[in-house]
């Protein structure tokens, strides 16, 4: 269970990666709007973002459904928009009325929601395409059906079992919406303590991945709260309400995190801190600038859990405190400084520079309580006793930087010796910042040298599963990985 969750909180990360650009968009069209010079041009802009965010559910469909098949092919992509289209169109509200024969306002409100922004049956349509893909994608069918075996059976066998979902769905779903509904006000009830509890449980899921199943309330059209589309679209949108959910994790990610990097930095053993600078700079860039705080999280997640408890509980606070002063700024991908530039021109943003204004108050918290902490409870940060980084030079001096494949060969080669050879390693996916494998003995792995590798860390759970935390470079880093793991 503890693996479907995480590869279900990776999954969600293809969809999520895709909303920049309709962020972008975006913003120049609303850039237009706001300068009044070329109307015409500006909505043409607009829309062409907004038409990103109006297919969520459909996108979230297809990664979830690439995500959790056992491998990435195309076949598991157009079974997860066949069986998507099959749901949404026969429960939409016009349809569900004629077969009936009823008026459309006599049905549920729940069934108003059964569009191509609903993310959760984009969840459930995905889960079952990649369930027919691994589970039939190699059926071989009798000679005169077997044109539709392997791959062709894939979307036809999700088409199936997507009408035997919209039937459950047709009972079941106007009480699952309600409940959904009701968690989502139960949460929004609590106003800014809400967004504190939100923001703390947030961070505190990052280790198992399932944050972006907890996002995925707060953000999308679940309950009703949808953050990210009412914020960008401003439809349904409420000045100094809409993004609440969002707002508070700029002053962290922007500030706070670049300050528990340096905090690090400063109490890193004389000798470990050239090593330390650089993991820590690369680290804070990518919080600053993209929002990604993953590598240096995990740089002290496990080997000092009382700062990660302490992170968790001022990521609360920091949405609590913009709540609760109705300072709001949005994303479509991550709290960083493209983000908010972005969100300067987008008119349901409240009072934006007053986060970052926030932001400096807590980049001082931040670095002033990691400081403290560190020294006073003399915790294993980077560069300090057991978390000492080594040079990155493999037991026979060869550096990673080196190599015939350059320095991501020489880094995936060296990951790969570190989990026990190819032959140990039985699946390999990856997230934003993270390598995910499954590994037939775990006892075979060697952290230190894969940390020799170039690695931020590394992390195991179970029998079978290992997290391999890299940074922003990751994809580059799978695809050698991959590559070297194919070859003879």
């Amino acid at each position: 269970m503890y693996n479907f969750l995480q590869r279900l909180g990776r999954s969600l990360m293809l969809p999520v990666a895709v909303l920049p650009a309709a962020a972008i968009i975006i913003g120049i069209g609303n850039l237009l709007k706001a300068l009044e010079v070329t109307p015409t041009l500006a909505e043409f802009i607009f829309q062409s973002g907004i038409a990103v965010l109006e297919q969520l559910g459909l996108l979230f469909a297809i990664g979830v459904a690439l995500g959790m098949a056992k491998k990435n092919d195309g076949s598991v992509a157009l079974a997860a928009v066949v069986g998507y289209f099959v749901v949404t169109s026969v429960l939409k509200t016009e349809t569900l009325a004629k077969i009936l024969s009823v008026k459309e306002d006599s049905l549920n409100i729940g069934f108003t929601a059964m569009n191509n922004q609903n993310v959760f049956i984009g969840l459930i349509i995905g889960l079952i395409a990649a369930f027919c893909y691994n589970k039939f994608s190699g059926t071989e069918l009798p000679t005169a059906l077997s044109f539709f075996s392997g791959k062709r059976l894939v979307p036809i066998m999700t088409a199936f079992l997507s009408v035997i979902l919209t039937i459950i769905l047709l009972f079941v779903w106007p009480f699952v919406y309600s409940g959904i509904i009701s968690f989502g006000k139960w949460i929004m009830d609590f106003g800014a303590f809400g967004a504190f509890l939100y923001g703390f449980f947030n961070r505190l899921l990052i280790p198992t991945g399932l944050h972006h199943a907890l996002n995925s309330v707060f953000w999308f059209d679940l309950a009703g709260i949808n953050d990210i589309a009412k914020f960008q679209t401003g439809e349904g949108a409420v000045k100094g309400i809409t993004g609440r959910y969002m707002a508070g994790f700029f002053p962290v990610m922007m500030f706070g995190v670049p300050a528990a990097a340096l905090a690090m930095y400063q109490t890193a053993d004389s000798k470990q801190k050239k090593r330390v600078a650089g993991l820590m700079l690369a680290g804070s860039i990518s919080a600053f600038f993209v929002g990604v705080t993953e590598p240096i999280e995990f740089a002290f997640m496990f080997a000092a859990p009382v700062l990660f408890v302490i992170h968790a509980l001022l990521t609360g606070l920091s949405l609590f405190i913009a709540a609760l002063f109705h300072w709001t700024a949005g994303f479509s991908f991550s709290a960083g400084l493209i983000d908010f530039l972005l969100s300067l021109i987008n008119p349901v943003s409240n009072h934006p520079w007053m986060l970052m204004v926030q932001g400096v108050v807590f980049f001082v918290i931040y670095y002033v309580v990691f400081r403290v902490a560190i020294s006073v409870f003399n915790l294993n940060t980077p560069g300090r006793g057991d978390e000492k980084i080594a040079d990155p030079v493999d037991e026979e001096g060869v550096s990673s930087e080196s190599g015939k494949g350059g320095k991501y060969s020489a880094m995936s080669t060296q990951i790969i010796s570190g989990l026990g050879g190819k032959e140990n390693i039985t699946s390999l996916t990856n997230c934003a910042t993270r390598l995910r494998l499954e590994v037939a003995n775990i006892d075979q792995i060697d952290k230190a040298q894969i940390k020799q590798s170039g690695a931020a860390g590394v992390t195991t759970s179970g029998q079978h599963n290992v997290q391999v935390i890299i940074g922003t470079q990751v994809q580059q880093v799978a695809d050698e990985v991959e590559r070297q793991l194919e070859s003879e």
